[in-house]
C-alpha cells in the first residue's frame, strides 16, 4: 500500500504538481487503489461503448468526466451525430435508468416533473396520488432544450441544480446518481427559446459532437444497416458508481493550480484589468465563478480516469475548451469576423 501512495508521490513530482500543505494528506491507500479501479472501469466503458459509437473519442472522454464529477452537460451537433444513441448507451452500460424527453413548444412543466391525479383507493375514497414524470431517471436525455419555452427549461434546471422537483408545494428527490444532457440542434433556429447565459452557466461542459471522417462514415454505414445492434453489457452497479463519483471529488489539486484555474477564468473577463488585450474587443462578458468550480472538477475527474493519483496541469488545460466556451458571450466584431467562443478559449490556453 505504501508503495502505491509513493508512486503517486513520484508521479507528482515527474508532473511538476507537488502539492503542499493538506492536498497530498487527502489521498489515502484505498483512494489510490479506488483511482486504479476507475481507470480499468474508464478503459472498459470506451471499449463496450466502441461496438455501437464509430468514432466520438472526445465527446465521449468528456461525457464520461462530467458523469463522474456529479455534473450536468450540453451536447451540440447537426442530426445523425447519434447524440441520442450515444446517451441512451452510455447509460446501458452503466446499469442506469434511462428517460428520453422531446422537447417541444407545447411542453408544459408538469410533463417533465409529474403531476398529481386523483386516483381511486381500495376503501371506495378518492385521494391525490403523485405520479412521476420522466425526469425520475438516473440519466435524462432532453432533446433539442431549445425548443420548449422558457418556463419548462426552468423547471429542467431547478431539478439539475436542486436535485428535487416541487409539486404544488410538496418536494421529491430525484434519483442518484443524476444527470441532465440537454442537445441543441445548431442548424434549425426558428420557432426556439434559446437558453440564456444565466442558464448555460448551469451545464458543466459544452460537448460538441462533429462529423465523422470518411472511413468511421463507413463503419457506420456498415453497423447501421446490417443485423440488429448488440446488446451492450452493464459494467458498474449503482454502488459502484456513487463510490466512483466520491473518490474524483478526493483526487488531490495543488494549489499553484486552484491559481491557474482562477486566472484562466479571470482572462475571459474584458472588465476586469486582467484579460489580454486582443481579447477585449471580441468578448462581452466573461465566465463566472461557476467556471473555476468546473475547471476543478473537470480536472479531478480526468485525473482520476486516467489513472492519475493527483490533477495535472494538462487536465485543467484539456477540459479548459468544454468548460468555458458557452460561458462567453461574444461581442459584434467577433460574430463579424466569424471568431468562435471556443477559437477564443483556445487562444488562452
Amino acid at each position: 500500500m505504501s508503495g502505491q501512495v509513493e508512486a503517486a508521490r513520484v508521479q507528482a513530482a515527474q508532473t511538476g504538481a507537488e502539492p503542499t500543505g493538506s492536498a497530498q494528506g487527502d489521498l489515502s491507500g484505498d483512494d489510490v487503489n479506488a483511482i486504479d479501479r476507475l481507470q480499468q472501469a474508464y478503459a472498459d466503458l470506451r471499449a463496450e461503448l466502441s461496438r455501437v459509437i464509430v468514432g466520438q473519442s472526445e465527446a465521449i472522454e468528456q461525457l464520461a468526466i462530467c458523469f463522474f464529477a456529479r455534473r450536468n452537460a450540453l451536447l451540440v451537433g447537426v442530426p445523425g451525430l447519434a447524440k441520442t444513441l450515444l446517451v441512451a448507451k452510455f447509460a446501458e452500460t452503466l446499469s442506469l435508468s434511462f428517460s428520453r424527453i422531446q422537447f417541444t413548444p407545447d411542453l408544459m412543466p408538469m410533463d417533465i416533473t409529474g403531476t398529481d391525479i386523483l386516483q381511486d383507493t381500495p376503501e371506495g375514497r378518492r385521494e391525490f396520488q403523485f405520479v412521476r414524470g420522466p425526469i425520475f431517471a438516473n440519466v435524462v436525455l432532453a432533446d433539442e432544450i431549445n425548443r420548449a419555452p422558457p418556463k419548462t427549461q426552468a423547471a429542467l434546471l431547478e431539478a439539475m441544480q436542486e436535485g428535487n422537483v416541487t409539486v404544488l408545494g410538496k418536494e421529491f428527490a430525484l434519483p442518484s446518481p443524476f444527470m441532465v444532457l440537454a442537445t441543441q440542434n445548431p442548424v434549425e433556429q426558428e420557432g426556439t427559446y434559446p437558453l440564456p447565459e444565466a442558464q448555460l452557466d448551469r451545464f458543466m461542459s459544452l460537448i460538441e459532437l462533429g462529423y465523422p471522417s470518411e472511413a468511421e462514415e463507413i463503419e457506420i454505414a456498415r453497423m447501421t444497416t446490417g443485423q440488429r445492434q448488440p446488446v451492450l453489457e452493464s459494467l458498474l452497479s449503482v454502488e459502484q458508481i456513487l463510490s466512483h463519483q466520491d473518490v474524483v471529488r478526493r483526487v488531490p489539486v495543488p494549489d499553484h493550480l486552484y491559481e491557474f484555474a482562477a486566472k484562466l477564468v479571470r482572462q475571459t473577463r474584458p472588465d476586469g484589468g486582467t484579460a489580454p488585450d486582443w481579447l477585449i474587443p471580441l468578448v462581452a462578458w466573461g465566465a463566472g465563478p461557476r467556471a473555476v468550480q468546473s475547471l476543478i472538477l473537470g480536472a479531478k475527474s480526468r485525473a482520476a480516469l486516467y489513472g492519475s493519483y493527483m490533477v495535472r496541469q494538462e487536465d485543467i488545460l484539456a477540459v479548459a475548451p468544454a468548460v468555458l466556451s458557452h460561458r462567453l458571450v461574444l461581442t459584434f466584431a467577433a460574430q463579424a469576423e466569424r471568431i468562435s467562443a471556443r477559437e477564443i478559449v483556445a487562444r488562452l490556453v
